[in-house]
């Protein structure tokens, strides 16, 4: 059966995965199904439908009768376009939350460069792409103790941070941490995937969430780089802060914790 892109694409929108809405959507087309039968009819993998649709049930857009054979039935649409935008205002509280708490930490900084006709030494502007990878991994290099990073689209080729993943073992070998936030996007990229399963194996903590404010990364609570779409050079162009400073970086920490602490593990957003 083909489905309608149209309704795949809205329920997309709001928070759910491709698969998860051919799946419900087919769903809702008869009184139930058995996994095989849903499988069939909303053209997904017989391999992933079961994870597709323990999603579904977590999520109560559908209900599972268990039997012999156990059947799958979709709640009613309503139902469950209410629990999907009540994910999303959940979503966009916490993202508010990390918003308010990042320009509470920025805005000191931006206040006293208002007042100061000298340039701050431990701000460093980057426009150039070769000096924010650069600095990117001057930043890993000097990290010590713990690496925290936000990754969303667009994300860097990964074909190769061997750079990275050496900086994961060093710290997870000396006893320190890294952990780092992808965005949903990073599961429907095989590359990226694939490194996020490279970084995993050499130690790194992963999460995953729906939407993150910035890319970020933060070393050792002191270091800090921001890469920020730039308002003023227009569509495209990026601007990226290299920052030195503990106050700022314990700032935005705070902001990762939050976010942290409401993110999925990684297998749990997998299965998702």
């Amino acid at each position: 059966m083909d489905v309608d892109d149209g309704p795949v694409n809205d329920l997309a929108a709001l928070g759910l995965a491709r698969y998860e809405a051919r799946v419900y959507l087919a769903l809702v087309r008869r009184d139930s199904y058995t996994a095989a039968e849903v499988a069939r009819e909303a053209d997904v993998p017989r391999q992933r439908v079961y994870d597709v649709l323990d999603a579904l049930v977590r999520r109560r857009l559908a209900i599972v009768r268990p039997g012999r054979v156990a059947t799958f039935s979709a709640v009613a649409p309503e139902l469950a376009t209410a629990r999907l935008m009540a994910l999303q205002r959940e979503s966009l509280e916490r993202l508010e939350q990390v918003s308010s708490a990042l320009a509470t930490a920025l805005l000191p900084v931006w206040s006293d460069g208002r007042t100061k006709t000298d340039p701050l030494d431990y701000i460093e502007v980057l426009r150039d792409p070769k000096a924010i990878t650069e600095r990117f991994a001057d930043i890993q290099e000097h990290a010590e103790r713990e690496l925290l990073s936000f990754c969303k689209p667009p994300f860097v080729a990964p074909a190769g941070n061997t750079e990275g993943i050496a900086t994961v073992r060093r710290l997870r070998g000396a006893g320190g941490r890294a952990r780092a936030i992808y965005t949903h996007d990073a599961l429907n990229d095989a590359e990226v995937l694939e490194s996020v399963r490279g970084f995993g194996e050499a130690g790194e903590e992963a999460r995953f969430t729906a939407e993150l404010p910035l890319k970020l990364i933060i070393a050792d609570a002191s270091l800090v780089l921001c890469d920020m779409p730039d308002p003023v050079a227009g569509t495209g162009a990026t601007t990226a802060l290299y920052i030195e400073h503990p106050a700022l970086a314990n700032c935005l920490q705070l902001a990762f914790e939050s976010v942290w602490d409401r993110a999925e593990p990684a297998n749990a957003a997998h299965r998702a």
